[in-house]
């Protein structure tokens, strides 16, 4: 990867001749690496703490003599450390680390001394051995090695070799990406993930950890359950997710919280962290109605998320927000779409739809395609909207968009609604009624309209129509139960 010019002071390594400190390796146990030598992160909601820590001096051997220590926090009665000797040259550490660099020029009596003390935990021992020979030599010997190379480059963060670290990414992201991998890379310290050199190797285990996951009823429960919080954080942030509605990503999260979190209180704090990422306002409303009379969340939480959820629902004239910073306005890619409702009990029981359709997902639609909405009720019947491209005989076999009432229950209430579809038209932005009807629901029926519009496919979906406002088609149905 680099050319023998770049590795030009690999015969200084560990030469006394061309050293003028020698570094002393204090290596102790530490716990922090579990499960056969497997990266872990050992707080799963924050962040894990640097272990680097103020310079200290101490005498050794006579009064003039000092060595520098750095590394870990010292502890009561440790165990005798294993050591290692390294000589070193402090002008080729400083040149690669600004933490060398301040270490050995910072104006104290223990830049100048000629020992130097490195105390570090038994599993950092081999990383920071690369990281030392890296500093000479701009290579590493654990090329192809996940976990060693992600051990380097906590190492190469930890002590500011900025090179290193993007080197290590480098050569990360030529190897194929795997689940475990990928969810290594993401249980790193958070600062790490965010720094600029290793955001390649965080957004390629983020795109592999989605597309794995992207539809999660796949799935079986017991490995949802068992992914890390940094796993399903990336799920929840992801608009891709192949879902019938936000229902079913809450019921997973909600589902691995009680997996996870035991305690109600901090279970509740959990699904909170969660909270700005799950999209309430496109749940079913009969989903929001649960959530506000659960434990979910604590009283008050639960009344603002959804009070919002349902106003975003029943305000139709609300603005698209799909270029919002709060991803909970955000649509995933559900196969069921969202709707917007409000129901009225009197003078007599209706219900009022909205919904929306991009014009890309129209285009989807041709030549014989059908778009499902969520679910909704009215006297005590359920209900889905149904929109698709027919070719309908009235047009001479010319293609047209098509909305129909369905239901999908046998043996269900039996109702006589009235209802009709109305689409908001230029230049007036207006709800403008399409088409009426009346019919029997008692059971699984599709009622509505072939060709809604009056007009071929063509026309419909023309950049000129009258019936895209901003490339998003509005769909409004009302439905009146017959007395």
């Amino acid at each position: 990867m680099d050319s023998d010019s770049d590795r030009g002071f690999g015969f200084a390594f560990n030469n006394v001749h061309f050293s003028d400190r020698l570094l002393r390796i204090e290596i102790i146990n530490g716990s922090e690496i579990t499960n056969g030598g497997e990266i872990t992160n050992g707080d799963s909601v924050q962040d894990r703490k640097r272990k680097r820590k103020d310079v200290n001096t101490h005498a050794v051997g006579g009064e003039n003599e000092r060595e520098c220590y750095w590394g870990v926090s010292q502890t009561a009665n440790p165990p005798a450390p294993r050591v290692t000797e390294l000589h070193i040259s402090s002008a080729i550490l400083a040149a690669k680390s600004p933490y060398f660099y301040k270490l050995f020029s910072n104006g104290m009596i223990e830049s100048e001394q000629k020992h130097v003390t490195l105390r570090i935990e038994a599993y950092e021992e081999a990383a920071v051995m690369e990281l030392l020979s890296f500093m000479y030599t701009n290579s590493v010997t654990s090329a192809s090695d996940v976990s060693a190379l992600l051990r380097v480059l906590l190492a190469a963060d930890k002590f500011e070799v900025a090179s290193c670290m993007k080197y290590c990414t480098r050569l990360l992201l030529n190897i194929p990406m795997t689940l475990p991998y990928a969810l290594l890379v993401l249980r790193l310290p958070r600062t790490l993930i965010l720094a600029d050199s290793v955001t390649p190797l965080t957004n390629a285990a983020r795109h592999f950890l989605i597309m794995h996951y992207k539809d999660i009823t796949k799935f079986p429960s017991e490995e949802l359950m068992a992914l890390p919080l940094a796993g399903i954080m990336t799920l929840l942030m992801s608009n891709d997710l192949m879902v019938a509605s936000e229902d079913v990503v809450y019921e997973v999260v909600l589902k691995w919280a009680k997996a996870n979190y035991s305690v109600l209180k901090q279970r509740q704090e959990i699904l909170s962290f969660f909270a700005p990422f799950i999209r309430f306002p496109y749940m079913t409303s009969p989903r929001l109605k649960k959530i506000f009379t659960s434990d979910d969340f604590e009283p008050s939480v639960a009344f603002k998320l959804v009070f919002e959820a349902l106003c975003f629902k029943a305000e139709p004239s609300l603005p698209h927000r799909a270029d919002s910073l709060d991803q909970r306005f955000i649509q995933r890619a559900y196969t069921f779409r969202p709707i917007k409702t409000v129901e009225f009990e009197v003078p007599h029981r209706q219900c009022i739809v909205y919904l929306d359709l991009p014009r890309k997902d129209c285009y989807a639609l041709y030549p014989s395609k059908e778009i499902y909405s969520q679910k909704f009720h009215l006297g005590g019947q359920e209900f889905i909207l149904l929109a698709c491209c027919n070719k309908g005989h009235q047009l001479n076999g010319f293609h047209s968009f098509g909305l129909y009432l369905k239901t999908q229950e046998k043996g269900s209430v039996s109702v006589t609604v009235d209802y009709n579809f109305s689409a908001r038209w230029k230049p007036t932005k207006d709800f403008v009624i399409r088409g009426k009807g009346k019919s029997k629901f008692t059971g699984v029926e599709t009622m509505g309209f072939s060709d809604l519009f009056g007009t071929p496919w063509a026309s419909f979906i023309g950049e000129d129509g009258p019936y895209f406002i901003n490339d998003v088609l509005h769909l409004r149905a009302e439905l009146s139960i017959c007395l």
